[in-house]
């Protein structure tokens, strides 16, 4: 299964298109690239570099809860999100500290800026951590994935909780073809520190087995792809143990997949790199409803991959 992901690797560095990005960082990238992964051969958790599958359970379990503010994520000691909150907070009138003009590109050429940012990053996410008020105000990232998948507020003024209804479709009416969640709302796009990269997915009832697609817009496949590889899966395990179904495929649908140029050598060391067994995926088994799954009711036995490769995230 991990050869499709290094295959799209491999295809990127000798194929891709050189276009520049939001970040201002450069990239190279294709569009329109597919891959398939065989969810009964194993958990897709890359083993060609380290992937912290603890960030992916607390964060898929953050969008399922509804959730769209980090306080969660820093309690489950998941820092993915925190550059864009801080990026928002640092925008805001209620912040005095030092520039943080163009944090993330200046960070990595400034050591001496770098010091003063981690600081900065830091004393923020502890502020999120321990002050109710400035949690409630800093710490919200907008109407991002959580809020579209349990809360999209229709023209109404009534909400549609799609991830509970695509759940009951299933178990209702498995031959559906409307078995969808969208993450990509156009008139909420504004709000969100980040529109939705993986913005709609579907699933699929075949011979009592459960299959997901996701169309992703915007693919960092380096650092983005194997957790978004990582957490569609652990969520078609999900739905599929609520609905009674063994689990079929995750297909991987890419718009933009795209290497930044300081990923490149980082995706070069890890294509030397020997694929090893995949490791498999456990789920409490007296839990039912996804809904009331916890971090420590998802584990994963059997992984050991080659160390992790780091790289600098482009915000």
């Amino acid at each position: 299964m991990e050869k499709a992901y290094l295959e799209l690797g491999r295809k990127i560095l000798t194929d891709g298109f050189e276009k520049s990005d939001r970040t201002g960082t450069g990239t190279k990238s294709i569009f329109g690239h597919q891959m398939r992964f065989d969810l009964s051969q194993g958990f897709p958790l890359l083993t060609t570099k380290r992937v912290a599958f603890s960030m992916i359970k607390s964060e898929l379990l953050w969008f399922m809860r509804g959730d769209t503010n980090i306080r969660y994520l820093l309690q489950h000691k998941n820092h993915i999100w925190d550059e864009w909150a801080f990026e928002r907070y640092v925008n805001s009138t209620d912040y005095h500290g030092p520039d943080m003009t163009n944090f993330g590109q200046r960070a990595l050429v400034d050591p001496e800026f770098n010091d003063v940012y981690q600081a900065e990053l830091a004393a923020f996410c502890d502020n999120v951590l321990t002050d109710d008020a400035f949690a409630a105000k800093h710490g919200e990232l907008g109407k991002i994935y959580g809020s579209q998948w349990r809360h999209w507020q229709t023209a109404k003024g009534e909400t549609i909780d799609q991830l509970a209804d695509v759940i009951h479709l299933i178990k209702t009416n498995p031959d559906s073809r409307r078995m969808i969640v969208s993450a990509w709302n156009p008139e909420d796009i504004p709000s969100m520190a980040l529109p939705p990269c993986h913005t709609l997915f579907q699933f699929y009832v075949a011979e009592g087995k459960l299959s997901c697609q996701l169309y992703q817009r915007s693919a960092d496949v380096f650092l983005g792809v194997p957790f978004n590889i990582a957490s569609y899966a652990l969520l078609t395990h999900l739905i599929a143990h609520e609905t009674g179904l063994a689990v079929g495929e995750f297909i991987h649908t890419l718009g933009d997949a795209h290497l930044y140029v300081n990923h490149f050598d980082q995706m070069r060391l890890q294509l030397t790199r020997d694929i090893r067994q995949a490791p498999q995926l456990e789920l409490n088994p007296e839990k039912h409803s996804i809904f009331d799954f916890d971090v420590s009711d998802i584990q994963i036995k059997g992984y050991d991959p080659h160390p992790a490769i780091k790289a600098p995230i482009a915000v």
